[in-house]
């Protein structure tokens, strides 16, 4: 079920990613917003940020919890 887990915050985190290319390519890197796009920049900062968290999480649930003896 971890593994589930794992594989569903690595395609969320995939998503993100790609959202991110996506945003940059839309607004060819920031030279072009329309007036009131000031939610690109938040975009710009959110997404990469989720992207990895997401990448984080889904590494840290495939791999399990550390064993300790």
């Amino acid at each position: 079920m971890r593994r589930l887990f794992a594989m569903v915050a690595g395609l969320c985190s995939a998503f993100f990613i790609f959202y991110t290319v996506r945003l940059l390519t839309v607004t060819r890197f920031f030279t072009q917003l329309r007036p009131g796009g000031g939610g690109a920049w938040i975009g710009l900062v959110v997404f990469p940020v989720l992207a990895l968290l997401l990448a984080w999480a889904a590494i840290r649930l495939w791999r399990g919890l550390p064993r300790t003896t």
